[in-house]
């Protein structure tokens, strides 16, 4: 028997969780705006990518693609496609939630975090779950971490995103 015919109708093979990662190096272009979770950053400098590079926004869409089995940002938005070219991340959000709606999903709940010295997450935190929250219909919380100093993170090189997502069937 398989763990299928051993679970009642509505149990746990309704949800599935998926985990998404992305990082971006800080850009020595000074007239570049950092874009975190749909939020602009006016203190310090943007973020290198081949769209507007919110890496916060690019993991929660890694994560909530791989939750649905539908591949990654990657394969949905590749960045050799010129269409992406500085792209709005959240509307490539937008597409992604629309393609797991369509698939039979909806979102349950998107953990994240960002890991960076600078700049600092907490007093924007709110605003960037709000945001995040309003975009995927389910709550968003963002957890700002620092790398104390160790490696690429703590010398301020870049920035690193994750994301945990659980979703779960639609009901009709």
């Amino acid at each position: 028997m398989t763990a299928k015919q051993h679970m009642p109708e509505g149990s746990l093979q309704d949800f599935r969780v998926g985990h998404g990662f992305d990082t971006h190096r800080f850009s020595e272009d000074v007239t570049k705006k950092l874009i975190l979770g749909g939020v602009r950053f006016d203190s310090g400098p943007g973020l290198v990518g081949h769209s507007d590079a919110d890496a916060l926004v690019h993991a929660v869409i890694d994560a909530l693609l791989s939750c649905a089995g539908l591949g990654d940002i990657g394969a949905m938005f590749p960045e050799t496609d010129e269409a992406w070219a500085g792209a709005n991340s959240m509307d490539l959000l937008a597409k992604a939630i629309a393609r797991l709606n369509q698939e039979g999903w909806v979102v349950v709940n998107v953990d994240c975090t960002v890991v960076t010295e600078a700049p600092r997450i907490a007093p924007r935190r709110q605003e960037i779950e709000e945001l995040l929250s309003e975009a995927v219909g389910a709550p968003v919380m963002v957890k700002g971490k620092r790398a104390e100093g160790l490696g690429a993170l703590g010398r301020c090189e870049g920035l690193a995103c994750w994301a945990v997502a659980l979703i779960t069937r639609q009901r009709s």
